[in-house]
């Protein structure tokens, strides 16, 4: 069935402010490397306050991780739609003005509410380790009204963000889109999205898969924490009662996907990592892309960690529009 979107995607929007700083900043703190954490805005103040001589190379972008993913597939050349929720202020504004000029469509029928739309800080460590302090802001009130069941009809893939699961109305949202694909023959696809979700809310993420959705996206740590076991092989395995596809990825070793039938490894290009924020962002975004014109999964795991590698080669979650369209036209020609 040919449809208008490729992605149909849902998650937080966040405006994210990217910062360099050492372990011993981190420390000194009280934050937890390597993770996100949810915090409330007098905290993220007090992160920046202790940070303000930092903020001098820090630059703004929008963010989220599933909008990070449906921005890179709309730049490779997808589609997409994609729900969310922003205030009525400044970064709304900016968030917005930021997801269209990548060609993502948002529902006509939401007027941005009064509100302080979230706001993500990065933290990358010299051994380029992104940790996140977030707050949601007015994303945590994400629900069911910002879905758009035309624009999910019309979509070959819905795509779920995991950090949804924190919020009571963010988690039914995600429930209420997986269960429209399904009666609409659009095939759902979920995010883990980080260890500590998956360590604290894994019940909840159980609650979003349902009985099972066609695609989940995940690291190794995500994998070994949902499926609780303790190497990569018992996980690929406790993956499929979850999901009928997958795809885990594996840092500089690359990633390992499952088709339904054959599960392959897919080793990573070698580059020299300064900043991760993303990675698994831009390897779902570029995967999705790869799929929904027609790749195998072997082609589309070799191209997304290859955008995957290009995005924490340097600073910030994105790449430029250029870059999208010489990584497309240097492997798929």
């Amino acid at each position: 069935m040919n449809k208008q979107y490729h992605i149909y995607g849902i998650g937080a929007a966040l405006v994210d402010t990217e910062i360099t700083l050492t372990d011993a900043d981190l420390t000194t703190m009280a934050v937890t490397k390597g993770v996100m954490t949810l915090v409330d805005e007098a905290r993220q103040n007090a992160l920046i306050t202790y940070l303000q001589d930092h903020l001098v190379a820090s630059h703004r972008a929008s963010g989220g991780s599933a909008a990070n993913s449906i921005i890179a597939a709309g730049y490779f050349g997808s589609p997409n739609f994609f729900s969310c929720k922003v205030a009525n202020d400044e970064n709304g504004e900016f968030y917005l003005n930021d997801i269209h000029a990548a060609g993502v469509a948002t529902p006509a029928h939401i007027t941005p509410p009064a509100g302080i739309t979230g706001k993500c800080l990065v933290m990358i460590t010299p051994d380029a380790e992104r940790t996140m302090n977030t707050f949601l802001g007015i994303s945590e009130t994400l629900s069911v009204n910002e879905l758009d069941a035309a624009a999910i009809a019309q979509s070959h893939y819905a795509y779920i963000e995991g950090y949804l699961v924190t919020s009571p109305t963010g988690r039914a949202a995600a429930i209420e889109l997986r269960q429209q694909a399904e009666a609409n023959n659009t095939k759902t696809a979920l995010s883990l999205s980080d260890p500590a979700m998956v360590q604290f809310f894994r019940d909840g993420l159980v609650e979003m898969i349902g009985s099972g959705v066609d695609l989940i996206f995940c690291n190794r740590d995500e994998a070994l924490g949902f499926t609780q076991t303790t190497t990569i092989g018992a996980a690929s395995e406790a993956l499929k009662q979850y999901c009928k596809q997958f795809a885990i990825t594996c840092g500089s070793e690359g990633a390992l996907v499952f088709d339904g039938e054959t599960l392959i490894k897919v080793a990573a290009p070698a580059v020299t990592a300064i900043d991760t924020n993303g990675a698994g962002d831009m390897f779902a975004g570029a995967f999705l892309y790869a799929i929904n014109n027609g790749k195998d999964f072997k082609t589309a795991a070799e191209f997304a960690n290859l955008a995957a590698a290009k995005v924490v080669s340097q600073f910030g979650p994105r790449l430029k529009a250029e870059q999208h369209a010489e990584l497309k036209a240097g492997f798929f020609n």
